[in-house]
């Protein structure tokens, strides 16, 4: 089979060399040439031979059905489709009319034997049909391919125009009155090649409009063949010109975009006064993007099925992803669906990825270059570690979900790749052994490294377990699902030291369970901090069954289900010498030391929205009071008015 595509593929490119010969060869017979049996008579009747081999051929090719779309290999159906179609033209065009003119002696030179012959130029379908087939062939470049075809139709014009003008001027009475004889009366005597140059001037000088005058019509027939010349001349520089024009532009094009979108982003930062910095990441970020724009990785990518796609992400980036520390011991199948998710991205020098305190929205992988991890410490950054290909940055503010800790800065030309937090949520709800090993490497990542810790004023949720709890908008999901599997361990952050900036700074401790609320994490602080009884805030209120808890939290008070923002679980109590809470008569027992004391009332029968739970708040008896438990609070600082 293959063999046989070989030797039709081979056939058909020797049919199109014998296609060039014959438009050539056609209308130069026709203007300069008398029939007669010589090498040229032999050789266009091989040629003519090659062609009648193809019509029979052709009887036995299958052809493509267009609307069916499916290969027609019967013979009745392929010799009734030729007979109807081509079959008729393609035996006038190798007629051997040469041959049947020598019969009539009388004739051998006749204009309509000629005339007949030039029947050949059918042939050239075949011409238009390769250059359409060559403009859809990815091995072939597109602009070389259109340029080959508009030279080759202006030459083939330019040939046609001077034989067809030298015949007028041949066959004229008078040569004298003709647009060679007028300069050459004895033009009959000279050479072909002299005779057949001089048309081809002519010609070329009429299709350029450059009319030097040594060449003119000098007869009504020539004067005809002008006009009807110089306009076809009109519409075949429109057709050249156009489509050049539309090859240069498309060729420019990219660059005129690149500059007008640079100069709009310069006077967007004008405009609005954007710092210097700021400035040159837009301009560099948007001179990498032309520079890269060739590749078009994403866009490539995005026009293919997902089948596709991920075969594609699995060839280029899985190497990368499995050498990450974050997805150390996960499932193959587990990756497989993580590179699937994953978008590559290119960023220039300098160029922040993402910024401290910014919504956690993705997890990014270096896959080439570098880049800083940076902290602000007193308003100076601070390099923290250097990152280098296979770094993963952006997971601690995914999966704590929690604002990203740190910026992230690239020194050199960098490919990064994108996991979006959503994705990845999901992919680790699917596998959940896999995203109890992600939380563990990134637990063992965090206790390895002394500089990483938390330092954020503000915490709306759990540290660990939130990736099991989060869900569509449409659902609900309470870590209390997850309490019968009391063996998992949750490692959270730790520091060798409390953060004095930031007293809501947590320690990296271990904890037994993946549920881990932000009031425990408050408690924990403080036990460490060893901050007196009397001043600290306590959190009273009943104690609330887990089964209640559940069901309040997946039903409002509408009925309506609620998101999983919220940890839901028995209220922490921190233990008090004085046992301060509600009496049973609702009075609240006086204290006699100085503490703020927050009392919280949620009615069991759930006919309340817990987000919004009763609360009694008991402050100290003056504002200095409030304000020096405040300072005890935050480690001895003075806290005024």
């Amino acid at each position: 089979m293959c063999l046989l595509i070989l030797l039709s593929r081979a056939w058909e490119m020797w049919l199109i060399v014998l296609v060039l010969y014959s438009a050539w060869i056609c209308p130069f017979e026709f203007a300069f040439l008398t029939y007669k049996i010589d090498a040229l008579f032999i050789i266009d009747h091989i040629v003519n031979g090659f062609f009648a081999i193809d019509i029979i051929l052709t009887f036995f090719v299958a052809y493509l059905d267009s609307q069916s779309y499916l290969l027609v290999d019967d013979p009745k159906k392929i010799a009734l489709r030729y007979l109807s179609t081509w079959f008729i033209f393609d035996v006038c065009s190798t007629a051997p009319f040469q041959l049947i003119s020598l019969l009539f002696t009388k004739h051998s030179s006749g204009l309509g034997f000629k005339a007949l012959n030039m029947l050949r130029l059918w042939r050239l379908r075949r011409v238009s049909a390769l250059f359409a087939r060559l403009e859809k062939d990815i091995r072939f470049n597109y602009f070389w391919t259109r340029c080959t075809k508009l030279t080759s139709v202006t030459l083939f014009a330019v040939h046609c125009a001077g034989c067809f003008n030298y015949l007028i001027a041949d066959t004229y009475p008078d040569p004298k009155r003709t647009w060679i004889g007028a300069v050459n009366p004895e033009f009959k005597t000279e050479s072909l090649w002299d005779r057949y140059v001089s048309a081809i001037y002519w010609s070329i000088t009429t299709l350029t409009t450059t009319g030097y005058g040594d060449l003119h019509a000098e007869n009504p027939r020539e004067m005809l063949f002008d006009i009807f010349y110089m306009l076809f001349n009109l519409g075949l520089t429109s057709y050249l010109i156009g489509n050049m024009t539309n090859l240069v532009v498309h060729w420019t094009s990219r660059t005129r975009n690149f500059r007008d979108t640079v100069r709009a982003a310069s006077e967007f930062a004008t405009r609005n006064q954007l710092p210097s910095c700021i400035q040159d990441q837009m301009l560099s970020h948007l001179c990498l993007k032309f520079k890269t724009e060739s590749l078009k990785q994403q866009e490539t990518l995005s026009s293919l099925p997902k089948a596709i796609r991920s075969s594609i992400a699995y060839y280029l980036f899985f190497p990368i992803v499995q050498s990450a520390y974050l997805f150390k011991g996960v499932s193959h199948d587990f990756l497989f669906q993580l590179v699937s998710e994953m978008e590559a991205e290119y960023f220039p020098p300098k160029e922040d990825v993402i910024l401290a305190n910014e919504a956690p929205t993705d997890l990014y992988i270096l896959v080439s270059g570098a880049a800083d991890l940076i902290s602000s410490v007193e308003g100076h950054n601070q390099v923290l570690e250097k990152l280098v290909r296979g770094d993963v940055f952006g997971e601690i503010g995914v999966l704590c979900y929690r604002p990203q800790p740190f910026s992230v800065r690239t020194t050199e030309v960098s490919q990064i790749l994108r996991l979006t937090s959503t994705s990845l949520v999901n992919i680790m709800r699917v596998n959940k052994e896999d995203g109890h090993v992600i939380m563990n490497n990134l637990s063992m990542k965090l206790r390895e490294s002394e500089k990483l810790r938390f330092a954020h004023p503000r915490h709306d949720g759990p540290i660990h377990g939130e990736w099991l709890d989060r869900g569509q908008p449409e659902e609900a999901f309470v870590s209390s699902k997850y309490e019968n599997d009391p063996q998992e361990d949750s490692i959270m952050p730790e520091t060798q030291e409390s953060n004095l900036v930031n007293p809501v700074s947590t320690n990296i401790r271990k904890l037994k369970s993946w549920d881990l609320s932000i009031d425990d994490i408050l408690l924990s602080s403080l036990e460490d901090k060893k901050i007196p009884e009397e001043h600290r805030i306590n959190f009273n209120g009943p104690e609330i069954g887990a089964n209640t808890i559940d069901a309040q939290c997946k039903h409002g008070s509408l009925g309506e289900p609620k998101l999983g923002r919220f940890e839901l679980r028995k209220l922490p109590r921190v233990p008090e010498p004085n046992k301060e809470r509600f009496s049973s008569k609702g009075v609240v027992k006086q204290s006699t030391k100085k503490r703020v004391t927050i009392h919280m009332q949620v009615p069991r029968d759930g006919s309340s929205s817990l987000r919004q739970p009763t609360k009694l708040i008991v402050l100290p008896d003056s504002i200095e009071d409030l304000l020096r438990v405040a300072g005890k609070l935050y480690l001895n600082h003075l806290i005024t008015q």
